[in-house]
């Protein structure tokens, strides 16, 4: 009986040992799960940093491909812009040669009036391809952002107020941009 008894309770205590092994099993697997589920999610915060980072870059090189590009174009049409400024007076020249051969009706002027309006004629065509347009200033209302006013002359009646009169030299664009203002006179 003494065997029995001792047999029921080496039994009893496996049967504790077995259950504390399956408690600490257990536990050592939630422990284990928990462990995983925070690297899990400290890898996934990593990644959405290291995302987040990746489109601040990718976005700051799209905008400064962009920017450069822009530049370019500028700078391209732009590049000749001096050169034309520096022509602009021999423009004014040309045109002014122009309305003094109209006071002459002699042949020889007639004449040398077709060799320069021919000549004026492709100035201006090259220069037209390279983006430069004549400023048409005479009529319309004055604006202090395209115009210079050189006089003022008293209007004639309240709608001429503000308008242009007279053109004394001619303004122009280059691409949209004016590169020489044009100085008017203005009724005020």
């Amino acid at each position: 009986m003494f065997n029995k008894k001792k047999r029921k309770k080496d039994m009893e205590e496996q049967q504790v040992n077995v259950e504390q092994e399956e408690v600490a099993t257990e536990q050592t697997q939630e422990t284990t799960e928990e462990n995983t589920k925070t690297k899990e999610e400290e890898l996934e915060e990593k990644l959405e940093e290291l995302n987040k980072k990746y489109l601040l870059l990718y976005s700051d090189f799209e905008n400064f491909r962009k920017r450069t590009s822009k530049e370019k174009i500028e700078l391209i049409q732009n590049a000749a812009e001096n050169t034309i400024k520096d022509l602009l007076p021999v423009v004014d020249d040309y045109e002014r040669a122009l309305a003094n051969f109209e006071k002459f009706e002699d042949e020889k002027f007639i004449k040398a009036k077709e060799g320069i309006e021919l000549i004026y004629n492709k100035l201006m065509s090259i220069l037209t391809q390279k983006g430069l347009k004549p400023m048409n200033a005479k009529g319309g209302k004055f604006d202090e952002n395209l115009h210079e006013a050189i006089a003022q002359m008293p209007a004639e009646n309240e709608e001429q107020k503000g308008i242009v009169l007279d053109e004394t030299t001619k303004g122009y664009y280059l691409h949209d941009k004016v590169i020489r203002y044009a100085k008017v006179v203005v009724a005020m």
